[in-house]
């Protein structure tokens, strides 16, 4: 993406919280561009979090502490502007939906936002039906949003993210309180976005084998830190970084090393990260072809 220009940069940032006697975060430096899906990787207390509320100006606007750097999304600095300015670029879906969710409707629910960026009456309805369809959750706009599943809530706070029309989608660990079904409803809605519609996805996450699927990015920190950036192929390569850092590998990746360790197979330690990659590249090893 050479001379293409960010969408996020995030220089020199450092962030302490108040009262904490070591920084949250050390010397972030990123740049993240228009349409790439973003996997943020890391144990709890690595900095995913922080790092997420950086990009959307709750840090350092509505959480005090020590600020160092900058972060800028669409050159807006977001030092400079505050938490509902940013919510027009950047909408944000936390780990429980019942957090973000307080209205009686699925309609009022995402009419909120609407309310709070001075949106007329009159044309919240085309946006509600329409955010609600993307989701796949149209017809639902009357039912209560406590009645709902756990993977259609996470759905329904999407929803309320893009009727604001953002043009970053990030995601605190969005399928970490929601059954097996409703993970694959978020990760399908998430992927929907960044491929249809070019959104710029930064999600937090732990199902690594997911992640390899979707994302073109792997972010890695640790204790506050960026340890690894990369393609996923370039990151879950790395195995012992990412074992130091008490992290796990897809286990198609974890089974090549394996491998070539036990030298049954050659992968020069570029080893492959979906089923589908693994089958292609063990394939012509015995003189046939994966359709």
């Amino acid at each position: 993406m050479s001379g293409e220009k960010p969408i996020l940069e995030i220089k020199d940032l450092t962030f302490t919280y108040a009262g904490a006697e070591t920084p949250a975060l050390k010397n972030i430096n990123l740049q993240i561009f228009e349409g790439e899906y973003v996997a943020l990787l890391g144990l709890n207390g690595s900095g995913k979090t922080t790092l997420q509320l950086c990009i959307n100006a709750v840090i350092p606007h509505m959480i005090m502490g020590d600020m160092e750097g900058s972060v800028t999304v669409q050159d807006l600095d977001t030092a400079e502007y505050p938490t509902r300015e940013l919510a027009k670029i950047v909408g944000v879906v936390f780990d429980n939906p019942e957090f973000q969710l307080s209205q009686m409707s699925v309609a009022e629910e995402i009419a909120l936002g609407l309310e709070n960026l001075g949106v007329a009456v009159e044309e919240m309805n085309p946006i509600i039906h329409e955010v609600l369809d993307i989701v796949g959750l149209s017809g639902l706009g009357d039912r209560s949003p406590f009645e709902l599943s756990g993977g259609q809530q996470q759905r329904l706070s999407i929803a309320a993210a893009l009727a604001m029309r953002p043009q970053i989608l990030v995601m605190d660990e969005p399928t970490s309180n929601v059954d097996p079904i409703g993970k694959e409803e978020v990760f399908a809605v998430a992927a929907k976005l960044n491929r249809e519609r070019k959104m710029t996805v930064i999600m937090a996450e732990h199902e690594v084998e997911v992640m390899a699927a979707y994302a073109n990015r792997i972010i890695v920190m640790d204790h506050g830190e960026v340890i690894l950036n990369g393609t996923p192929t370039e990151v879950f390569s790395q195995l012992d970084v990412l074992e130091k850092a008490g992290l796990r590998v897809p286990q198609v990746t974890e089974m090549a090393y394996r491998l070539e360790h036990d030298r049954s197979a050659h992968w020069n330690s570029v080893y492959p990260v979906t089923t589908e990659e693994a089958f292609q590249r063990i394939a012509p090893l015995f003189g046939g072809k994966h359709d």
